[in-house]
């Protein structure tokens, strides 16, 4: 099954390796950099959309939380790409998502996020609570 997965990254270089290893594992890629962006794309592709990776920190004190929460209201599985949670408010550990730390190779990041829509464990930690 080819899956549609949303990327949201607002460095262009990761963004870039997130979808060359998409494209390489046969999925339709939705790229992002910004929350709005990623919103938009997942109104115009929501009966598509099979899974998201997600960056946490956006810049100009902004995160994921907006997307993520509009994933979890569609049941949209999603997991989060992020080198410090630590720098972030706590809301975003509440999410309870699969974390991949960065750095991390692109295509362990895409295929641990097909994994995990199709509910195999990515063996990946869950955030702690």
């Amino acid at each position: 099954m080819a899956h549609t997965i949303l990327l949201l990254e607002d460095e262009p270089l990761i963004l870039m390796d997130l979808e060359y290893a998409a494209e390489d594992l046969g999925c339709h890629v939705l790229p992002a950099s910004t929350t709005q962006e990623a919103l938009d794309l997942i109104a115009a592709y929501r009966d598509a959309l099979t899974v998201a990776v997600l960056d946490v920190s956006l810049g100009e004190r902004t995160t994921c939380f907006a997307v993520a929460q509009e994933l979890e209201r569609l049941e949209t599985p999603f997991i989060l790409h992020s080198g410090d949670l630590d720098r972030h408010d706590e809301r975003i550990r509440e999410l309870g998502a699969e974390l991949v730390a960065k750095p991390a190779p692109a295509d362990r990041v895409i295929a641990t996020a097909i994994a995990y829509a199709q509910g195999d464990d990515p063996r990946q930690s869950r955030l702690p609570g």
